[in-house]
């Protein structure tokens, strides 16, 4: 695939050539990062559009763009057994990628020199494609997309992402004030960002610029801080119509944005069951691109359209939203416990809280898809403890339910097994939501 522009991509090189990005210490490790490595997990995408649980083993992921390769090692970590690619157009980027993983001592893992648009010429097909914080820079988004989808297999899935021309609406001014300077005519160094430094310093507090890119401890911050807003080059802004128009452009498919918990635009009223008339009539009848461009012009926080896209119509006609499914469903299905709480100290926490009759708190854990708390009744919780080990069939989560509440706690009366199944699948859908828990309908 050509590259029409070449100067653009070289600038883009020189930056990251001499500020190589993230500059995440070599022996800084995101094992303990459970909402990172939730969310760079192939299983949480690959659940919510297929609604079965992958093992990661023996997969290929691709980091586009792996910068300093941090992201390479979190998707290591998220992906036991996967082998690791990562591209990069700085060369020494991918050198501090392949030193990251080797002193991490990932050894199924290789880094190249290469343009996204040149992926095709590594010969291989991905079952996922992390093409994290770099798409708003290239000069080609679709060209990219088309790049990534050629090598996705046909089940695969590309996260990715843009940013937000509402939210980062003062950084596109500050850069173009900074370029009108001539700071950026050439690759931004020390004495480019000591002027950024200089000028936001001498404003007045009140100047709106200021007021919305800058904070006092920028005045101390490494050089990145300021090369990744106020001086980076080729960074372009989009909205969620311009998202789904790339998209539909490279023809792929929406599957949803990554913090999809933080996208629900009910979220945004006081009374979320109580919507003003023209709201909850018109809500159910628009489609999801519709929600979401409601939800940023309402409330534009997210810096990045952060989302995962797929091969068209890959998403089964026999997937059926657990709010939707009939007994029928219920009786044949398996659950499992998301992989990222499978830690020996989610285990721990969990004895210790069944031992001190506590709630558990399981947000505690993996934050990033909820709005509030999710709390368990330590006794509720004690009957998910099997799935620490291993997945279980809601029925054998029914009977252990039975055994350990037997009886109704007011009138101390037998509770029937209809009564402990429907107390079950309270639990599980509650959970499902935010993916702790996930569940599978087998034959």
């Amino acid at each position: 695939m050509e590259n029409k522009s070449p100067d653009i991509l070289e600038k883009i090189r020189q930056q990251y050539e001499t500020s190589p990005y993230p500059r995440t210490p070599l022996d800084k490790s995101p094992q303990d990062d459970l909402n990172s490595l939730f969310m760079h997990n192939l299983v949480t995408p690959y659940y919510l559009n297929y609604q079965k649980v992958i093992n990661p083993e023996d997969k290929v992921i691709l980091d586009a763009g792996c910068g300093s390769g941090y992201k390479s090692l979190i998707l290591a970590h998220a992906n036991p057994g996967a082998k690791i690619v990562g591209i990069d157009i700085s060369d020494e980027s991918v050198n501090l990628a392949r030193q990251r993983l080797h002193y991490h001592k990932f050894e199924n893992v290789e880094f190249h020199v290469l343009s996204i648009y040149d992926l095709p010429s590594l010969g291989l097909e991905f079952d996922y494609i992390n093409a994290d914080e770099m798409l708003y820079l290239l000069p080609d988004v679709v060209g990219a997309l088309q790049a990534m989808k050629s090598v996705l297999k046909p089940q695969g899935i590309i996260r990715t992402n843009l940013h937000s021309s509402l939210q980062r609406a003062a950084y596109f001014q500050a850069q173009e004030l900074f370029a009108l300077m001539g700071l950026t005519e050439s690759n931004p160094e020390d004495l480019e960002v000591e002027v950024v430094k200089e000028t936001m310093k001498a404003l007045k507090d009140g100047v709106n610029l200021k007021v919305k890119t800058w904070n006092s401890h920028y005045e101390k911050a490494e050089k990145e801080v300021i090369l990744m807003n106020h001086l980076l080059q080729s960074d372009k802004g989009y909205t969620i119509p311009e998202m789904f128009s790339l998209l539909r452009a490279a023809d792929l498919d929406f599957l949803n944005m990554v913090y999809w918990r933080y996208w629900e635009v009910t979220d945004l009223f006081k009374e979320p069951e109580n919507l003003p008339v023209v709201w909850a009539m018109g809500l159910p009848e628009i489609s999801l691109e519709e929600r979401l461009h409601l939800y940023e012009l309402l409330h534009p926080v997210h810096r990045l359209l952060d989302f995962w896209c797929i091969h068209p119509s890959q998403t089964p006609s026999s997937v059926i939203p657990v709010k939707q499914w009939q007994a029928s469903d219920w009786q044949v299905a398996w659950v499992h416990l998301h992989p990222q709480l499978k830690t020996s100290q989610v285990w721990e926490d969990l004895i210790q809280c069944l031992k001190e009759q506590k709630p558990f708190v399981i947000s505690r854990y993996i934050t990033v898809p909820t709005l509030n708390p999710v709390e368990i009744d330590s006794t509720v919780a004690a009957c998910l403890l099997p799935l620490w080990q291993e997945p279980q069939p809601v029925r054998s989560l029914v009977e252990r339910w039975l055994k350990m509440r037997p009886l109704h706690p007011v009138t101390l009366e037998p509770v029937s097994k209809e009564t402990a199944f429907e107390e079950i699948k309270h639990l599980l859908s509650k959970l499902e939501v935010f993916l702790y828990l996930l569940l599978e309908r087998c034959s």
